[in-house]
């Protein structure tokens, strides 16, 4: 059995339908038996890995699709939109998900001497996963099946995963998540707090002081890593809280509008209608499924 078949066969051992947590702090495994429709979700700084299945994960209207042995990696927070596009009962879709946890990354960056690069990459990227990540996933989930080996061994192995994810096609994007100071860590401050004011009247000035940046530097850093600018990525997030207001139960549509920070109904339906490829009246609430 391959790297790839012992890591889809620890995913189902220990997963139900959707997200389910693990006993390893950080760790979650993920199933679904069945493809689905466009699903709003935002992505934390964490990599998951396919052991079986495929989806696709939009940003800004750029796609990402990834499939067993390959993984999805997020140093920020985004807004994306998710669909799993092959998944079946017989064969259903599964990943391990593991949270990039900055003081673990900083711990490694401090006894190894890597230097991060000076720009900061994209916020998001997929890379097909070495044959020595797939193995050390596969073994960190293992320790699921014996809890008294993991309470000795999952830190190695976790450290492991992570000296391959450093080393590996993303290792510039991971180097900057154990940067204490480093600009992400800054504009991963800078998004937060947008995703707190998200209702109000955004001034680039106000985010880019909280990033203690420059305006200019700001706003050419915060369009690197996420792809959009400080207001389009406020706009999402608008759109994302709107949709789950909706999804949730039946509600007045322009009231939603007004209480995500839109003050035009007619706006927010076109701009709703343009991100989700239906107007928010035709939305129906249901049970979605997370967008890993």
């Amino acid at each position: 059995m391959d790297a790839l078949d012992r890591l889809a066969a620890a995913i189902s051992r220990h997963t139900g339908d959707g997200l389910t947590p693990t006993a390893l702090p950080g760790v979650s495994v993920f199933r679904a038996v069945t493809t689905t429709s466009p699903v709003a979700d935002m992505l934390v700084p964490a990599v998951a890995v396919v052991a079986q299945g495929a989806k696709e994960t939009s940003l800004n209207g750029r796609t990402f699709g990834y499939r067993p042995g390959q993984y999805l990696a997020a140093s920020v927070e985004l807004p994306v939109v998710g669909r799993i596009t092959l998944a079946s009962v017989s064969e259903p879709f599964l990943v391990a998900v593991l949270e990039l946890r900055p003081a673990r990354i900083a711990e490694l960056l401090l006894e190894t001497g890597i230097r991060p690069a000076g720009d900061v990459p994209a916020g998001i990227a997929v890379s097909d996963a070495s044959p020595e990540l797939l193995d050390a996933v596969a073994r960190l989930l293992t320790l699921l099946d014996s809890p008294a080996d993991a309470a000795v061994l999952a830190a190695g192995v976790e450290r492991e995963v992570l000296w391959r994810l450093l080393t590996g096609p993303q290792g510039a994007m991971v180097r900057q998540i154990g940067l204490a100071d480093g600009r992400l860590t800054h504009l991963a401050r800078a998004i937060q707090w947008i995703r707190h004011h998200y209702r109000e009247t955004l001034r680039v000035e106000d985010a880019a002081a909280v990033a203690t940046m420059s305006v200019s530097s700001f706003h050419r850093h915060f369009r690197a890593v996420t792809s959009m600018t400080p207001i389009q990525f406020q706009k999402q997030i608008r759109l994302h809280e709107a949709r789950a207001r909706l999804l949730a139960s039946r509600g007045d549509v322009a009231g939603v509008g007004v209480a995500v920070g839109y003050d035009s109904p007619s706006q927010f339906s076109r701009e709703y209608r343009r991100m989700f490829g239906v107007p928010p009246s035709r939305e129906t609430p249901v049970r979605e499924v997370p967008a890993r």
